[in-house]
Parts: structure tokens; sequence; C-alpha cells
């Protein structure tokens, strides 16, 4: 009772978690900006105001229209003020700059005099070489196009708290991934913070664009999640009477999936359209891939154990798959929302990379604990000669085992990727390391389907244990009699559609019986 009762306790508190996230909305494409420090970098101050992906503007873009789809791709200035107290508010200042770049013209951006240490803001000795100004940073034209990088200044006169800057807007020629930051040089501006809103928008819409390839890819995926739920529920339908628990489990994976891939595509599709990403549906996209990923494990994990097939229940087992699927809901859910909700820049925060370490030791647990448990089930099932079962675990293992070394090469290759793209040059193909996992997952969906779909002889598949059970409860039972007594007192009450999809489990009980009896009186004989 008391495990019930802290398991409602954590679902009424993650839905109001979730209630409340309904009526909030995180900007995403749209950059906000409340009350940001500016932090010491080197010899400058700076505030990281975002990095995305933009494709170029169309050439028959249709600039004066306002559909998000119009063909344009710009960033623009909203509003950008910067804000000093009053205690400081008695000097005028140094430039505070706002400075676009592309990734490939990074080099562009500072310098070293005498092949000193690199500066971002120009120090005495590289004012009198007269390569730039004392005070500000230090930057020069691309190679590929002298009007970029990009730069923008403005200053606090005396007594002067605000200093804002012009609503500007940057049109996108080339297709990159652009950098936004707010840069100033002046050691009496530590207290400086900056407002306002920045807006970047690619040709198709607001998602930036390691984002905008997913929409499509969801789409896709929600239609094989479909195709894929009317051959289940097909066959669901048509043997409804045959249908085992192991079968509902698969269903609500099934049904889950499809909703998990509907709400991604909406989240992106409104994303896309307003510029403005909504957190409730965001939460509800990754709360239910979470709930999908969590059971799908507890199902293998479930069926690797042989529940159902060689054994009737878990014992003594089910308190600990249960502890292990909700620590990896609880792990996995704080991860994806991190990583989800909220999210602004093309780029991975550094907080992904302590909370993905618990959701990968957990996920290396099940491996061990799925693969540990298919062993002794496929020993079990070849000592008793269950030769179509055994066929059906070998297929299903060496599926799993091809799922495994594929996923392992495939964490090699994301490491390798993100090792050897620092400034995220390769962005346009990000998109294809979540779509993999995605996939890989539905393949192996796929698989268990066809496995274990529902059939005629599901029913006596599962029930094909029962006759040495009985049997095995028979002849340990101190009064033999009664246990023979029960067992027919049982079937003889059953009505008779039950008794027909029960008749082969019955004859099996008899033939065991008899089976034993023979063995039996052959030992004596021998004696």
């Amino acid at each position: 009772m008391p495990v019930k009762m802290n398991q409602s306790v954590v679902v009424l508190l993650l839905l109001l978690f979730l209630g409340l996230m309904l009526v909030c909305v995180s900007e995403a494409s749209v950059h906000e900006y409340k009350g940001d420090k500016f932090v010491s970098k080197g010899n400058a101050f700076v505030v990281h105001a975002g990095s995305e992906g933009i494709y170029s503007s169309f050439s028959d873009a249709h600039v004066n229209e306002t559909a998000a789809n119009n063909g344009d791709s710009y960033i623009r200035f909203e509003k950008i003020t910067f804000r000093r107290s009053i205690d400081n508010s008695n000097f005028s200042s140094g430039l505070i700059q706002a400075l676009v770049f592309e990734v490939e013209d990074r080099e562009t951006i500072g310098g070293s005099a005498y092949g000193g240490q690199r500066a971002v803001c120009c120090t005495a000795d590289l004012s009198k070489l007269g390569v730039c100004t004392q005070g500000e940073v230090i930057h020069r034209p691309s190679t590929k196009d002298p009007s970029w990088p990009q730069v923008f200044g403005i200053k606090f006169e005396v007594d002067e708290v605000e200093a804002t800057l012009p609503s500007n807007s940057i049109q996108i020629t080339k297709t990159g991934m652009y950098n936004l930051y707010f840069i100033h040089c002046d050691l009496n501006l530590k207290d400086l913070v900056v407002e306002g809103k920045s807006i970047w928008k690619n040709p198709t819409g607001y998602l930036p664009g390691r984002m905008a390839p997913l929409m499509n890819f969801y789409g896709f995926m929600s239609l094989a999640f479909v195709i894929l739920g009317l051959f289940w529920f097909s066959q669901y339908a048509r043997f409804w009477r045959e249908v085992l628990h192991l079968q509902n489990c698969i269903t609500l994976v099934i049904t889950l999936g499809m909703f998990e891939m509907a709400l991604w595509y909406f989240e992106y599709a409104e994303f896309n359209e307003t510029g403005v990403r909504p957190m409730g549906i965001t939460a509800w996209a990754v709360t239910f891939g979470t709930v999908k990923r969590t059971v799908a494990r507890v199902i293998i994990l479930m069926v690797a154990m042989g529940y159902g097939v060689v054994r009737p229940t878990l014992g003594g087992l089910t308190s600990k798959v249960i502890m292990l699927g909700g620590t990896f809901f609880l792990a996995s859910e704080v991860l994806e929302l991190v990583e989800n909700v909220g999210a602004v820049s093309d780029l991975s925060g550094k907080a992904r990379l302590f909370l993905v370490l618990p959701v990968a030791i957990l996920d290396a647990f099940f491996i061990l604990w799925i693969f540990t448990s298919l062993s002794s089930t496929l020993n079990k099932l070849q000592a008793r000669r269950m030769m179509t079962k055994l066929d059906i675990y070998r297929k299903f293992t060496n599926a799993l085992a091809v799922a495994v070394i594929v996923s392992v090469g495939w964490i090699c290759y994301e490491l390798y990727f993100k090792s050897n793209d620092i400034y995220n040059e390769k962005w346009q193909n990000a998109w294809i390391i979540p779509a993999f996992w995605q996939i890989l997952s539905f393949s192996l969906l796929c698989v268990i389907c066809a496995l274990w779909a529902p059939s005629q002889n599901s029913m006596r598949y599962e029930a094909r244990l029962l006759p040495q059970f009985f049997v095995s409860s028979i002849l340990l039972s101190p009064f033999p009699f009664y246990a023979v007594a029960s067992i027919f007192y049982i079937f003889s009450g059953v009505s008779s559609e039950m008794h027909s999809s029960m008749h082969p489990v019955i004859t099996e009980i008899r033939l065991a019986l008899l089976a034993h009896i023979r063995n039996h009186g052959a030992e004596k004989d021998n004696i």
C-alpha cells in the first residue's frame, strides 16, 4: 500500500507540473535577454546572445510578406537595452558592441601583439600598431565578404543609466552557423546588464537550422507509427480473446509512440510558425517519449526473464524491475526536459553532459540484466524442449544483439562527430543523430511486433507451462486427491468458449500426468 501511495503522489505532482507548464511559453528563435550579466573573458566582458544555423534567403524571397515561410532570412534586434547602476553613471563609457559573425570568420575576431596572448579587446600595443582602436573589439573584414562581421556599437553619456541599440535587421545571404555576442572592454561597467530580444529567422520559418529537418522527420515517423498501429490493432481486434498481457504492453508502447511523434511534429510546426516554443507541448512530448522508452525497456527485460513463458510471475524480482524502471524514468525525464524545454540555441549545454551520465549507466544496467536473463531463459527452453518458443527467443536475442552492436557503433560515431565539430560547423547534419535513435527503437519495436503479434495460438503458447506447473503442484501437494479435484472443478466450471480455447492445455495436462505415472511405474518395475 505505501508503494502505491508514493507512486500516486509522484504521478499527481508530475501532472501538476505539466499543467502549470501549459500556461507558459518559452522564447526560442526569439532570443530574449532578461537582465543578463556580462562575464569576464580574457580582457573583455561578454554575453553570448545566441548561436543558430541559418540558411540563406531564397532568391525570390517575399521580404514584405509577414508569413513565416516567405523565404527571407535575417537576425533582427528589438529593443536591445543596456543598463548600469546610478552609482556608476557619472562618467561616459567606452563602446558596448554587438558582434554578429559566421563561424568560419571566427579568426577575424581578436588579435595579439608580437605573437603574444590573443585578446578580444584592443590593447595599447595593438593600438600603437594602428590595427585597432583601444577599448574596442578587434575585428577584421572577412576575406569572403568584406561587409562581415557585422558590428554595432553604443555608449553611455554622463549620467545616462540606459543605452539602447537602434532596431536593426541583418539580412542573411550565406548559409552558415551565426553567433551573436554583446561585448564591452570598460572595467568601470562591471555591473552592466542587457535586456531586450533578437529574432532569428530561416527561409521556411523560425525553427533553428539544426531543428528544421526534424519537423519533416517527425511527420514521417508519425505516419510510420500509424501504419504499424494499423497492423497491430487489426491483429489485436481479430484475436482479442487470445491476447496476452505482454501484447497489451506492446499495444501501450505503440500508442505512446503515436502520441510522442504527433506531439513532436506539432511542437516543431508551432515553433516554426510563431518563433515561440510552446513549453506545454514540449513537456508533454518529452514525457510521452520518456514513458515509452521506460515501458519498452521494462517489457524487454520481462520478456528476457521469461515472464509468461517459463515463469507465471516475476516473483521477488518485481520490485527490483519497478525500481529500475522508475529510476530510469526520472533520470531520462530530467535530461530531456533540460535539453528540450526552453532550448534556444543550436548548442548543447554543459548540463546535458552531467545529466546524460546517469541515463547511460542505467541503460548499461538494463542491457546487462536483459542478456543475462535471456541466457537463462534460452537454457530453460532448450531443457524443456519448447522448440517453437526457443526459435522465437533466438530471433529476439539476435535482434537485440544487432541493436546493441549498432547502438555502440553509433555512439562511437556520435563522439567522433562532436569531438571534430567544436564550433558546430556541421550543424546541417546534426539532426541525423537524434533521428537515428528514433529509427533504431522503432525498428526494434517492429521486430517485437512481428515475433509476438496476436494470433490464434497466442494463448496456447503462453499456457504451455501450465501442464508442468499443475503436475508439479499435484505431486508436491500433501493431499494429491484434493489438488486433482480442485483442477477438475476449475475446468468443469469454465464456459464452452473458454473450454475450446483451453482444450490444448487440458490435453497437455493429461498427457503430462500420464507420462509421469508411466515413468513412476517404470521406476517401480526396475526396483
